[in-house]
């Protein structure tokens, strides 16, 4: 009896324990739900981290042919310390994409590191230090025919193969070399010294043109890139803008390659070196809406120049050349104005950039051609096929990787280093 006594209070004692933890517990975990509840959201005081939230272009549905006014309604980033701002829409990326960009974000980095890792300004190469490539291939028939004592038909014959293994093509060749001959008999000339210095003198004749790309009288000025993809289009862009933004002129790009995963990235990387704002959308929608909304933004902002990216591809059954006509036809419906139609063209591919040229100056109406790799080509005379047989100038050149190794081409330098034999 005396052990139940005791043994009872104890257990009423521990069950009154028990209870109160419980109930203790309970308490807690209540308040704990209600204070998250509760917080107040942490908002970043930094203006880099502004959000934005993807939403699909309107481009498609309404018919970009129609646009009365701009079709993407955009969420601005502050951006980094040049100012750059990026306007973004479309749904987010997948794994896949993202890491693409990543690596082609971090490759145009590199890139610019490596051109201003040794140079506090950016110095012009020159076409001489640039084209061994293409000087070797005509300098050994250059070095036999002023090995002779005079003209004769082996010497017509070297100067034809020369010009054809540059890649100046069968028929601009022999244009030139008809000129030439008319320009011996004229002249009494009967010396290779002299021959040489007038074929350099009609191939500079041919080439001769304005290079200045054309502003517009009230901006925004708009030049549009066009061409295959892998010549260059986004890189060449990159490059003109950090020439416009050195001359204090304000610059608004238009990623409007939608069609090759990472364009818009790569344009990003360079907007953000040159001060640039960059307008881009969701891949694979429509470059028209994208580069007409470019065009208000930069009127908007009173930026001086939009530089527009176009596809060199499409993951559709359209057709480029449409596409491309579509986007001229939208782009001057805009506050703009198109000055500037450029098609850059590789210079490795020689004949076969000829036939590029001849297929997108029909769609778009170019007014300037930008020949890229030149430096790494044997096919230099691609330049002269281009003038003779389409009429289109060659404005600017590229004699490297580097940001400053894009030129205004010159015809004179160019043919004197193309001859040149030392």
């Amino acid at each position: 009896m005396e052990i139940l006594l005791v043994i009872i209070p104890l257990a009423v004692l521990v069950l009154v324990v028990v209870a109160s933890v419980v109930l203790v517990g309970r308490r807690r975990s209540i308040e704990s739900d209600v204070v998250d509840l509760e917080l107040p959201v942490e908002v970043s005081e930094d203006p880099l981290a502004t959000a934005v939230e993807p939403r699909e272009l309107q481009g498609e549905q309404t018919g970009p042919e129609d646009l009365a006014e701009p079709e993407v309604q955009v969420t601005e980033t502050a951006g980094p310390v040049l100012g750059t701002t990026v306007e973004i829409v479309g749904p987010p990326l997948t794994e896949e994409e993202e890491a693409a960009n990543i690596a082609a974000a971090e490759a145009a980095e590199a890139e610019w590191e490596a051109d201003h890792a040794a140079l506090e300004e950016l110095v012009r190469p020159t076409f001489r230090e640039r084209l061994a490539r293409a000087r070797g291939a005509v300098s050994g028939y250059v070095g036999s025919i002023l090995a002779r004592s005079t003209i004769d038909e082996t010497t017509w014959d070297e100067l034809t193969e020369a010009l054809l293994l540059a890649d100046v093509g069968a028929g601009p060749t022999s244009e030139l070399l008809d000129a030439v001959r008319a320009t011996v008999r004229e002249r009494g000339i009967t010396t290779p010294e002299e021959l040489v210095e007038a074929v350099k003198d009609e191939m500079k004749s041919r080439l001769a043109g304005p290079v200045t790309l054309q502003r517009a009288e009230v901006a925004p000025t708009v030049w549009l890139f066009v061409g295959v993809n892998g010549v260059g289009k986004t890189t060449t862009i990159g490059k003109v803008g950090r020439r416009l933004a050195d001359e204090g002129s304000t610059v608004v790009m238009a990623a409007g390659d939608t069609f090759r995963a990472a364009a818009a990235e790569q344009l990003e990387t360079w907007a953000d070196r040159c001060g640039a704002h960059l307008v881009r959308g969701e891949e694979g929608g429509d470059p028209s809406a994208i580069i007409y909304d470019a065009i208000a933004s930069a009127s908007a902002r009173g930026a001086d120049v939009v530089l527009a990216d176009t596809a060199g591809r499409l993951h559709t059954k359209s057709n480029l050349m449409d596409e491309l006509a579509k986007v001229r036809r939208v782009a001057d419906k805009g506050d703009g104005t198109v000055t500037e139609v450029l098609l850059v063209l590789d210079a490795t591919t020689g004949q076969n950039g000829l036939q590029q040229a001849r297929q997108f100056t029909e769609a778009t109406e170019v007014t300037g051609v930008v020949l890229t790799k030149l430096d790494g080509s044997a096919k230099g005379g691609i330049v002269v096929a281009i003038r003779s047989e389409l009429g289109i100038p060659v404005k600017l050149v590229g004699l490297g990787e580097g940001a400053a190794d894009l030129v205004e081409f010159d015809a004179a330098e160019f043919v004197d280093a193309l001859f040149d034999r030392d």
